[in-house]
């Protein structure tokens, strides 16, 4: 099994509900409420991801894919990489004192 390298990146992947905001809304025209509706979820559960306060579940991750015709794979890696680069943040320090263990 491989991993995504995120050790390498300069700044925090962008966050799914940035991705709703700034791209998809203004594409397909729509308004939180609108989203909300055809996601068949409160307003308030659209409001916090758009502002970035809630994460992506796997739940919310089928139904925006069927809204909008990609995969649920599609806004799970897209969380997926927000969340690794915020865990790596976090704890860069005691990572760094692992040390790798050799193969025999």
């Amino acid at each position: 099994m491989s991993m995504a390298n995120t050790s390498g990146m300069k700044r925090r992947p962008t966050h799914p509900g940035e991705m709703l905001r700034e791209d998809f809304l203004v594409d397909y025209d729509l308004t939180v409420t609108g989203l909300a509706d055809a996601l068949g979820v409160s307003r308030q559960s659209v409001n916090e991801l758009l502002r970035e306060r809630r994460a992506v579940s796997p739940e919310m991750a089928l139904r925006l894919a069927r809204l909008f015709g990609n995969s649920p794979e599609f806004w799970m890696n897209a969380q997926r990489a927000v969340d690794l680069w915020d865990a790596s943040q976090a704890i860069k320090e005691d990572v760094a004192r692992i040390q790798p263990l050799d193969a025999a």
